[in-house]
């Protein structure tokens, strides 16, 4: 016979009563199948536990050791059991998000985070700033558990990878460029003459196709300028006079000197934000994340409805 929790519930109670009676009135059984049960456990402990006196029982020097190796044993149990159900629910344990730089100034990052951290505020987070390549890559080595990244078609297909919202492109122009102040939506076509600073494809498809295929719609194929490692390198070469971009809309907030945006006359071209992570049996973890991330954006009007 195996030593059970049950028996050591049972033993803990005879201990606690000093009789077998009152014991088993407590725990609900029978006395015979309770005093059955401590020689039992007396047997697989291979030494006695109770004397048996004729009012009740009496731990023996080994029952009391016995006892004060045992006692924590049912708490320690209902607190492993809640643990366990915890960490079911997702509610421990850590996250690792990776964000490309690009979403770091969407209000929808943010918000996220902090619905996030007040619905499981004992989950440890983890963020990792990167290009949409190097998310990708962080979520298929198991480094990062999920990511807010700009989604491609070349992602992997061990990859669920889910629109969250779309981000309108503006143009970033040179605060000295002629077409700067002007107003309402600028025709791109306009800008064909001007190089067209953007991120290397193999740091992040999205973006850079996106503001090709615009430039291809409005007419032109444009003179590729310098190229960028990340959006803030992408504006300071834009405010240095070296060309023009295409940027999402919300890095307008960035409010970079010597930098001016301009809105697009329609049709605009818009790129997506996605929430990334793999496909095969996701941490719950993840999924609330993932959740409430989709529920952020609804609540700021930018989200997209599966």
């Amino acid at each position: 016979m195996a030593m059970e929790l049950r028996h050591i519930r049972y033993f803990l109670t005879v201990a606690d009563e000093g009789n077998f009676t009152r014991a088993a009135a407590r725990l609900g059984i029978g006395q015979p199948p309770l005093s059955q049960q401590i020689k039992d456990l007396e047997r697989e402990v291979g030494t006695l536990l109770f004397h048996r006196v004729p009012h009740g029982a009496e731990l023996t020097e080994a029952g009391a050791a016995f006892l004060d190796a045992v006692k924590s044993m049912p708490a320690q149990a209902i607190a492993a059991g809640e643990a366990a159900r915890r960490a079911a629910r997702g509610e421990t344990g850590q996250l690792a998000i990776g964000v490309v730089g690009t979403a770091t100034l969407n209000p929808v990052l943010p918000a996220s985070i902090r619905a996030y951290r007040r619905a499981y505020p004992e989950v440890e987070l983890k963020l990792e700033e990167g290009h949409s390549v190097g998310l990708v890559e962080g979520l298929m080595a198991g480094r990062l558990d999920v990511a807010i990244l700009r989604p491609s078609a070349s992602d992997p297909e061990e990859l669920t990878v889910r629109t969250l919202l779309e981000d309108d492109l503006v143009a970033a122009l040179p605060a000295a460029h002629p077409e700067a102040r002007g107003t309402g939506g600028l025709d791109l076509a306009v800008l064909a003459g001007d190089p067209l600073i953007m991120t290397p494809r193999a740091l992040g498809t999205g973006l850079h196709d996106t503001a090709l295929e615009a430039c291809r719609a409005a007419g032109f194929e444009p003179v590729l300028g310098q190229p960028a490692p990340q959006i803030t390198s992408m504006l300071s070469l834009v405010a240095a006079e070296l060309g023009v971009s295409l940027v999402p809309a919300s890095m307008r907030q960035l409010g970079f000197a010597g930098v001016a945006y301009r809105t697009l006359r329609p049709p605009v071209p818009h790129v997506g934000l996605a929430l990334a992570h793999r496909s095969q049996r996701p941490a719950q973890t993840v999924l609330n994340f993932t959740a409430l991330a989709r529920a952020a954006a609804r609540r700021l009007g930018v989200g997209r409805e599966e």
